[in-house]
């Protein structure tokens, strides 16, 4: 692979390379695969620092709430739990506001959405309004997501073999950044990939670990945990046609923990809790197309000029007035607001010119 031959030419560490290649294949199913993907994780910067990450200060839910604060300070009002039906268009084709599912009508001269695309126009918005091709097109977005998420709350620190803890159980250095766990080399990522292609969950799969209450104390009780697992290669659909029922869900979730059990021994007692959310589960919960946490996959035939289709990557849609902010635009996902600010600037534009 592309990246393969990269990793090959600057790093001689095969757990340096799978480390690195761990950040290629996030969130696609595919094989240590994208240079690109690589790139788009260390692409930008944070308070300074270039290529840098950062946690959410209150959990990811907190961001969030500041966004939400910071409009409604200038005038906005939300309505949480209030399901859009459609949008609505005038005589003239235009959008003039959504529909909510209580029957409510909410009228506004732009429309932004920040579902996906393939809810924003294929459920959302009449079809007979959108050109054909374009349908077609939003309809072919490959939206394959390899992606179980396993939130986990613990009463004690995980303590790592490689690096055990101290005395008072106070978190280490290790503990506050992102831990990689079955990823000492490439062909271990290989081999878990190549399960889920035949519809198995990989018997060892990728597992990066967070513990943000390590940095974030206010996020557990005192001496607990909250540990984030984000974990593939798990098919959306599983082979023969199996449900991703609460047994499938539960026998992939104990693979995981005893997977980390033989990092650090003592992590399965500790468990108090834990929420198991499958590709399925992320498509029904949060409306992720497949559960594809990036609205479709960040291949370089569903990048730039091509997000979310050819000629529609300047956040415009082909109903006047409706515009796409989301992930599923440019520059695609991650926790940046790129998409929504550049949409942003653009819907202020036409706002100006009505």
């Amino acid at each position: 692979s592309l990246l393969g031959q990269i990793l090959d030419h600057w790093f001689e560490s095969e757990p340096l390379k799978a480390t690195l290649a761990t950040d290629a294949v996030i969130g696609a199913t595919a094989t240590p695969g994208s240079g690109y993907v690589l790139l788009h994780h260390v692409m930008g910067e944070l308070e300074g620092q270039r290529g840098a990450w950062g946690y959410v200060a209150g959990g990811m839910g907190a961001l969030s709430q500041a966004i939400a604060r910071a409009a409604a300070t200038r005038g906005a009002h939300i309505f949480a739990e209030k399901a859009v039906c459609h949008v609505l268009l005038g005589r003239d084709g235009r959008a003039q506001g959504v529909a909510l599912q209580d029957g409510t009508e909410v009228r506004s001269k732009l429309v932004l959405s920040n579902a996906s695309p393939q809810i924003t126009f294929l459920e959302l918005t009449p079809q007979e309004k959108l050109p054909k091709d374009f349908v077609q097109r939003i309809q072919q977005v490959d939206t394959h997501s390899p992606v179980t998420k396993i939130n986990v709350a613990v009463n004690q620190l995980p303590s790592f073999l490689a690096a055990p803890n101290a005395r008072d159980g106070q978190p280490l250095p290790h503990h506050q950044c992102s831990i990689h766990l079955n990823c000492e080399s490439t062909h271990l990522l290989h081999q878990a990939f190549t399960e889920a292609t035949h519809g198995h969950p990989s018997s060892r799969p990728m597992i990066e670990l967070c513990i943000p209450s390590a940095l974030d104390p206010g996020l557990a009780p005192q001496g607990c945990h909250v540990v984030s697992l984000f974990t593939q290669y798990t098919p959306s659909v599983l082979a023969g046609g199996q449900p991703w029922d609460e047994q499938a869900r539960n026998a992939y979730a104990d693979r995981v923990f005893d997977c980390i059990e033989a990092y650090a021994p003592g992590f399965k007692a500790s468990v108090i809790g834990r929420d198991i959310l499958t590709p399925p589960d992320l498509e029904r919960i949060f409306g992720l197309p497949g559960g594809n946490i990036f609205h479709g996959g960040m291949s370089l035939d569903q990048l730039y000029f091509a997000r979310p289709a050819p000629s529609y990557s300047g956040y415009r849609s082909p109903i006047p007035g409706l515009y796409l902010c989301g992930s599923g635009a440019h520059p695609g996902g991650g926790v940046m607001g790129a998409a929504g600010r550049n949409a942003a600037r653009v819907a202020l534009e036409d706002f100006r010119r009505l």
